[in-house]
């Protein structure tokens, strides 16, 4: 946290940018969903625990803005082992690329099987990312953990709809 406290060390630009870039994957997975969900996404069978439609958004504004300040802690970061801030940060875009990936592949394309093999493999990307954020702050790995405990549950509601249609 002191990163981030440290205000004589606040580099608006890798801030903003680092929001910015957050943000994109939602602004790109947002695209076919905003096209399904009151469509086809509506008629399938979902599970008991499947949030109302209205909690998505708010969710995930937060989790793209808990993202971008992790990954700009990393970002400002000046860790023993500049190899270990590279890793951190290709992780975090992988699995950001990734994120966009999923929407595109359950609301675009409309294939949650498929889209469920990927959220796994995000999941496991991600696990990746937080371990390498740990290495350098753990403040920003904390920043990602609602993120992947709500990536967590995004993949057995994937799950669940898939058994269920």
């Amino acid at each position: 946290m002191k990163e981030l406290l440290n205000m004589r060390k606040f580099q608006p630009i890798k801030f903003f940018a680092a929001i910015i870039v957050s943000f994109m994957a939602g602004i790109i997975g947002s695209i076919p969903t905003l096209n399904s969900v009151n469509t086809w996404y509506s008629t399938l069978n979902k599970p008991f625990f499947n949030p109302p439609n209205w909690v998505f958004a708010p969710v995930w504004n937060i989790l793209y803005l808990l993202m971008g300040v992790a990954f700009y802690i990393i970002l400002i970061s000046k860790p023993k082992e500049k190899e270990a801030k590279d890793d951190a940060v290709k992780f975090f875009l992988l699995q950001l690329l990734l994120n966009a990936i999923w929407s595109i592949i359950f609301f675009g394309l409309r294939l949650p099987l498929v889209a469920f093999f990927e959220i796994v493999f995000l999941w496991f990307i991600l696990s990746v990312t937080i371990r390498k954020f740990i290495r350098i702050s753990s403040f920003a790995a904390v920043l990602l953990i609602p993120y992947f405990l709500w990536v967590t549950f995004a993949m057995m509601l994937n799950a669940a709809i898939v058994l269920l249609n």
